[in-house]
This record gives C-alpha cells, sequence and structure tokens, in this order.
C-alpha cells in the first residue's frame, strides 16, 4: 500500500487551489472545474467542489467542517516562509515553534478553516528522518 494523497472538499475550489498555490508555490493540475491537484514529490494534495461528493456517497463529506486532521507541508525554510505567508494567511494558529520531535512548526488555518503545518526539521533525528 502506499498513501498517495489527502483530498480537501471545499464550497470554492478556485479560491482555494488558489490559496494553496500563492502558499506553496506548487501549480496546480486541474481535471475539471471542480477538481484540482497541487503534486509533490512525496505526496498530492487534492482538491474537490461540493459537486464530486455524490459521485462517492451523497453527503458523505462537508466543506469547512474539518477540525481534525492537519495538512503537513515540508519547508525548507519554515521561518522565511512565514514571512511570506504575511497577507494571505488570515489566521495563524501558532507562529514558528521548535516542536519536542524536532521540527519547527508553523500553524494557520486556510480559507476554509483546515489547520495547515508548515515545518523544517531542525534536529539531526528530524533532518534524518525526512532526507531523501
Amino acid at each position: 500500500m502506499d498513501f498517495v494523497s489527502i483530498r480537501i472538499i471545499t464550497g470554492n475550489v478556485a479560491r482555494l487551489v488558489d490559496f494553496y498555490e500563492r502558499a506553496t508555490g506548487v501549480s496546480a493540475a486541474w481535471a475539471t472545474e471542480d477538481f484540482a491537484e497541487l503534486v509533490t514529490p512525496r505526496a498530492t494534495l487534492a482538491i474537490g467542489g461540493t459537486r464530486t461528493v455524490p459521485m462517492f456517497a451523497p453527503d458523505s463529506a462537508r466543506p469547512a467542517a474539518n477540525r481534525s486532521v492537519i495538512i503537513e507541508f515540508l519547508v525548507e525554510d519554515v521561518d522565511r516562509v512565514h514571512g511570506n505567508l504575511s497577507g494571505l494567511v488570515e489566521e495563524f494558529v501558532a507562529g514558528p515553534t521548535t516542536m519536542p520531535w524536532g521540527n519547527r512548526a508553523l500553524l494557520f488555518r486556510d480559507p476554509d478553516g483546515n489547520l495547515v503545518n508548515f515545518f523544517t526539521p531542525v534536529t539531526q533525528a528530524a533532518m534524518e528522518k525526512f532526507a531523501r
């Protein structure tokens, strides 16, 4: 098995895709006006509109209702990225903080309220864990 992607269901695909393109610097590949993907070397962030939900199971997902998942991105320098996100991110949950497990993390919410973590490994163990 291989974990491939996470999909966010949103009521405004264009707005959310624009946000993630600007936040990550990754251009989205659009399949339809209701579905786009931001492909990174490790995983894909898929963004689907509410019209895609019934294709799986009606009412199985609701936009802007997540309070249990954190979408995480490995970045080269979280402190620099924090500065670059000013003006784009409306709600920073926590500024850059070094976590006990060795990552320097920045938490914020996307326009739908999903929690996003941009992080940089800063200890030797964390750097080794994410080395490729």
